[in-house]
């Protein structure tokens, strides 16, 4: 039983190598071992399904997965004790079906059920129907979701709370008229936003009338679809902001505790990328003011569970409360890592009925934690558009010290457009902040995700951009940076070299392998006792020269005046390869490469395609013909997988540049799809209700 503490740590925080918990947070075994619950379902999928179950394996209970058809094979459904299908693959038929839910629960006897976070974790009617079966809800009761779910409700317990709030309109906007109205008596930028759900869904800002309206319409399509319900408010738009918040936990006794903050401000499309705690900006009595603050709202709404307060912070340090999120947050991990505590642990514990163990002096902050949201997204398109597809190689950087990864997949697994493009949550400890981005740094280097388009250039981008390294940051970070979208690793001249250098090093590497066959001779490619490799190297449309030689596993290339030394193992078939460029240490990957001296390289964090031939071949190659590119300015494309919500023109209607064309949704986010130029619609190939991929045509122009 004494090993169960290590347990716990290596949990919370996987690579605290020879690392004490905090004193005041070690209790005694036993804890893992009280009587809590026989049996609970987790009505989740995904890495949060994975994560609950960790926990309660970990505390003798057991667990219950659901399914749609399409998850039968998932990881959380093979990790359960047992599974049951609730339906097919849209969310409306299985993972919020509360009737098959429901059903399962009864067929499973399963005694509580704990939600995750999404789906229904905020849904009251679910709550209730649960407790109509004498069925634990682990979360907070029926009251604190409804008052705290509905964003008018809560603004208004805020404020009766004594609880900074930001100014706005207290009510539901009825219509567009009206959202135009109150927007100009409240003034410009405002933000609209759906009174139910959160997650960045159902939220638009706008700076005009224009965009208020199409704000309006937007904002309670996606509303409708993600959480049923269509009502929006508006509110005063505080440009330029932190987003900082603070987790609470409430028990049924009357106690409550804020567990420090987290740093979410690095967003895209209102939904956060990277994660950190505690916050750099935040002195001791701003996070003292802030805790207490969430602690008096938990405690207005007699909370017991985990939950999040989340606030905006202006530049001053004044901060106004934006929303207060009745379940386990996505980000929780970050928290887990600097305190020692396990927060679904807790959770059972106080849907059981115990009071909490801690005081709020027990809370430490021990060193620094960053999380980092691994997508199958483009991060070239928008910061990040679904992408979807099958995991053909998967290898998380677990042999790494300090690092996490709460994931939900496995190699083989399918990214589909039904359900959240989240592939991990990547998750760096250290002893402070720069050890956390350091090791956060060799984590994405040494991610390997084949088969889908991920996100793992921009994450590293982010975490070495020297203004998140000072602190630096707001919620418009990304696009302030990247003002015309993300273009990847900009290469300084030595970095250049140094891809060119590693890229040269593989082709040899190749060609001499491939002169060798174990145990038989052949005619040699090139000869063997060639002395120096003379390459051209073509990198962004620019050609360079480079005379590469080798001696064992060293390989000493003159690159545009720079003469480099690489060593490496030079075994081609690991999806990772350490290599030494003159004393620095680097981990590429070589994702792809052909006969044809075509290289795909991912160094930095960064994709570079790379055509490496020989001197004789690259003049050969001046005689080859190079297919003309495809027009694209009288088409429209999908730029992503999704389902067309609404086609706005019909063959013979003259549009303009910028207009409509048509709506797309994917992963529950509507994305407005508009004109390239101004013309006449020739022909349309979609219509509302389909289903289309990546690259499919959507309209022609004349």
């Amino acid at each position: 039983m004494a090993g169960l503490w290590v347990g716990v740590v290596s949990l919370v925080a996987a690579g605290r190598r020879g690392r004490r918990p905090p004193q005041q947070l070690i209790r005694s075994a036993a804890l893992w071992t009280l009587k809590t619950f026989d049996k609970i379902l987790v009505a989740n999928r995904g890495e949060i399904a994975c994560r609950v179950i960790r926990t309660c394996k970990k505390m003798g209970i057991k667990t219950v997965a659901i399914h749609s058809d399409v998850d039968a094979n998932s990881v959380h459904v093979k990790m359960a004790d047992e599974a049951v299908c609730v339906g097919p693959a849209p969310t409306s038929k299985s993972y919020l079906n509360m009737d098959a839910i429901m059903e399962a629960i009864k067929k499973t006897r399963a005694q509580a059920v704990h939600p995750g976070y999404g789906f229904l974790s905020e849904n009251q009617e679910f709550a209730r129907c649960l407790a109509a079966e004498d069925v634990i809800f682990i979360g907070p009761d029926r009251h604190a979701i409804q008052a705290m779910g509905d964003k008018i409700e809560s603004k208004l317990l805020a404020k009766k709370a004594k609880v900074n709030t930001i100014p706005g309109f207290d009510g539901v906007v009825k219509d567009a008229d009206e959202a135009v109205r109150i927007a100009r008596e409240i003034g410009y930028p405002v933000m609209i936003k759906a009174s139910a759900g959160g997650g960045g869904k159902g939220m638009r800002i706008a700076w005009d009338d224009e965009e208020t309206r199409d704000g309006f319409r937007f904002s309670s399509q996606e509303a409708a679809s993600s959480f049923g319900d269509d009502r929006l408010l508006i509110e005063k738009f505080i440009d330029n902001p932190r987003h900082i918040e603070i987790q609470v936990l409430g028990d049924k006794h009357g106690n409550a505790l804020w567990i420090n903050e987290r740093e979410c401000s690095i967003q895209r499309r209102n939904q956060k990328v990277v994660e950190e705690a505690p916050s750099i900006f935040l002195d001791a009595e701003t996070r003292r003011a802030m805790g207490e603050q969430a602690v008096a709202l938990a405690k207005a709404v007699n909370y017991s569970s985990a939950g999040t307060v989340e606030f905006l912070v202006d530049s001053k340090k004044n901060f106004y409360f934006l929303e207060m999120n009745t379940r386990l947050q996505v980000e929780h991990p970050v928290t887990e890592c600097i305190t020692g505590l396990d927060l679904v642990q807790e959770m059972i514990r106080v849907a059981k009925g115990y009071p909490l163990r801690h005081k709020q002096a027990d809370i430490p902050i021990n060193g620094w934690a960053v999380e980092c949201r691994v997508y199958a997204e483009d991060p070239y398109k928008s910061f990040g558009l679904p992408s979807i597809g099958r995991l053909s190689q998967y290898q998380e950087p677990l042999h790494l010290p300090g690092v996490r990864v709460d994931s939900g997949i496995q190699p083989g697994s399918d990214i589909s457009i039904y359900y959240d493009p989240m592939i991990s949550k990547l998750i760096t400890y250290g002893s402070d902040r720069t050890e956390a981005l350091k090791r956060m740094e060799d984590a994405l280097d040494n991610y390997v995700i084949r088969g889908v388009t991920h996100n793992i250039a921009l994450l590293r981008e982010v975490i070495i951009n020297s203004r998140f390294v000072k602190g630096d940051i707001s919620t418009k970070f990304l696009s302030d940076e990247y003002p015309d979208g993300f273009k990847g690793h900009t290469l300084t001249k030595s970095e250049r070299n140094e891809l060119l250098a590693i890229a040269s090093s593989l082709f040899v590497a190749s060609q001499l392998r491939a002169q060798r066959f174990q145990e038989q001779s052949r005619v040699p490619i090139i000869k063997p006792d060639m002395a120096n490799w003379e390459l051209s190297i073509k990198l962004h449309d620019e050609v360079h020269t480079a005379v590469a030689s080798n001696s064992g596993s060293t390989f000493s290339v003159e690159v545009d005046g720079s003469k480099l030394d690489v060593t490496s193992t030079w075994n081609l078939a690991l999806p990772l390869l350490s290599v030494n460029v003159d004393g620095t240490q680097r981990t590429v990957q070589c994702l792809s490469r052909d006969a044809g001296g075509n290289m795909s390289i991912q160094f930095l964090g960064t994709v570079y395609n790379v055509r490496v031939l020989t001197k004789l071949a690259a003049e050969l190659n001046e005689f080859m013909l190079e297919k003309v590119a495809e027009d694209t300015s009288s088409i429209l494309r999908s730029p992503m997988p999704g389902v067309v919500v609404a086609v706005s023109v019909k063959p013979g209607d003259v549009v303009a540049e910028g207009q409509e064309i048509c709506v797309i949704e994917a992963m529950k986010m509507q994305n407005s799809m508009t004109a390239g130029k101004t013309g006449k619609v020739k022909s349309v190939h979609c219509k509302a209700g389909d289903t289309v991929g990546e690259g499919d045509l959507l309209v022609e122009l004349e």
